[in-house]
């Protein structure tokens, strides 16, 4: 069966510090036949070359390459998400141009398995370091016992709120999504400018995970079966998220502008949003935003819940490493994939300039990262009193191998729903009906 997939990415905005940028200073000899930003030390070491976009990674090369004699990195930043991935499916079509390890994240795993683009690190010991990553981080790059990606970083949701606009308006900070919906009908009551938080229908993976957060299991796949998948979309789990939005929305309790525009960060700078609903890297997101109000006093709280009792932790975004098939010596760049963000040292720089969440245990289960102090948040401890509890409580999550089409049609969906052409419930039905046709035409079997 031949597939007519061919460039599914579904990008979700990660920690968006600045990408770096290096003078190209030697020719690599890798399968990307990049030259490479960072320094070669052993010249005579086989070389590696590496895809990524990483804030502050040239860092991380050099520890890599100053404490590793048999392998060094040729690192090239070929992009950011949909950039990077369409060059990634070019060189997929073309047989050669891929690098040899390429920065992928976990929702795009499976559009890139299909394609037999990957390599199951499973072959090369992979599965000897399952141990040192969480449970939520290890299922997503995981089908059966194969092996896809080295987990990188990870984004567990919270609520990052402007204390001084709740402080203004008398607003107890909300643990469950009736007091959110009451908290926001609070602040337009006082005759508040701004409103609590924002709604983008383009919001993606963001939109996911609230409906994942509500028990919605969207897509069943494995690679081991690649042309079977199932596809439940308008679950009640969903139905009953995006109604309740679908409420506010109508009520004129939020606003649905779209996400990571021009227009959406100075909003959550300005004041106009009380709330930023965000995973783990969103503080390290709003305050590189150049325009910040530095009076603003920001803090973070768990992410509202439907039950208080039960909590639900969700997960928005992450990031992997993955060894492609294109790859000349597997078995080095396996070693780049596992041992790159594999020390505390390299995720102190990871932690600290380029604003990463770490999915590695001996960093993440630290008193230094547990204790870390965040200035931007009054010296809140944001870690140990919010993202660790939920890093730990997330348990993995399926995308699908089409999953740019399912987040397109989803943003189309909700954008309906919002300009009243159609509710929630109606919405969800007509997403389902819309991937079930896509999947058959794609070749997939729907069960």
């Amino acid at each position: 069966m031949k597939f007519k997939i061919l460039a599914t990415a579904g990008v979700v905005a990660v920690a968006a510090a600045a990408l770096t940028g290096c003078a190209p200073t030697a020719d690599s000899g890798s399968s990307a036949g990049a030259s490479c930003t960072n320094k070669i030390v052993n010249t005579e070491a086989t070389q590696v070359s590496v895809w990524a976009w990483y804030p502050a990674f040239e860092e991380v090369v050099d520890l890599f390459n100053n404490t590793h004699d048999d392998v060094q990195i040729c690192w090239t930043n070929a992009g950011q998400g949909n950039d990077e991935y369409t060059k990634f499916s070019t060189a997929i079509e073309a047989g050669s141009g891929a690098p040899d390890v390429i920065m992928l994240e976990s929702e795009v795993l499976s559009s890139f398995t299909i394609r037999n683009a990957l390599v199951d690190l499973a072959e090369f010991g992979a599965a000897d370091v399952k141990g040192d990553y969480t449970e939520g981080a290890w299922s997503d790059v995981t089908s059966g016992d194969a092996v896809y990606a080295i987990p990188v970083d990870s984004g567990p949701m919270g609520m990052l709120y402007r204390k001084d606009i709740f402080d203004t308006y008398g607003i107890a900070t909300p643990t469950t999504w009736d007091e959110f919906a009451a908290a926001a009908q609070q602040l337009k009551d006082a005759g508040s400018d701004g409103v609590l938080v924002n709604f983008p229908t383009n919001g993606r993976a963001f939109n996911q995970a609230l409906f994942a957060q509500a028990g919605s299991v969207p897509f069943v796949y494995d690679s081991a079966k690649p042309t079977d998948i199932g596809i439940d979309v308008n679950d009640d789990g969903s139905k009953k998220v995006l109604s309740y939005w679908q409420e506010l929305v109508d009520a004129g309790l939020v606003t649905t502008d779209d996400a990571f525009t021009a227009d959406y960060n100075t909003s959550l700078v300005d004041g106009t949003y009380a709330v930023y609903l965000a995973a783990a890297w969103g503080p390290g997101y709003l305050q590189g935003l150049s325009d910040a109000d530095s009076s603003a006093e920001w803090r973070v709280a768990p992410l509202p819940q439907w039950d208080a009792a039960a909590p639900v932790q969700v997960n928005w975004g992450g990031s992997t490493f993955a060894v492609t098939a294109q790859a000349k010596d597997k078995a080095a760049a396996a070693v780049v994939a596992t041992d790159i963000f594999g020390s505390d040292e390299a995720w102190k720089i990871g932690i600290e300039k380029a604003a990463l969440f770490p999915t590695y245990k001996s960093i993440l289960e630290s008193d230094y990262f547990a204790e870390l102090e965040y200035p931007f948040f009054g010296g809140q401890q944001i870690n140990k009193d919010v993202f660790l509890e939920a890093a730990a409580g997330y348990g993995g999550f399926t995308f699908s191998p089409f999953q740019n089409y399912a987040f397109d049609q989803l943003t189309e969906q909700q954008f309906a729903m919002v300009q009243g052409e159609k509710d929630a419930s109606q919405a969800l039905d007509d997403l389902q009906d819309s991937l079930v046709k896509y999947a058959g035409e794609q070749g997939f079997t729907v069960k």
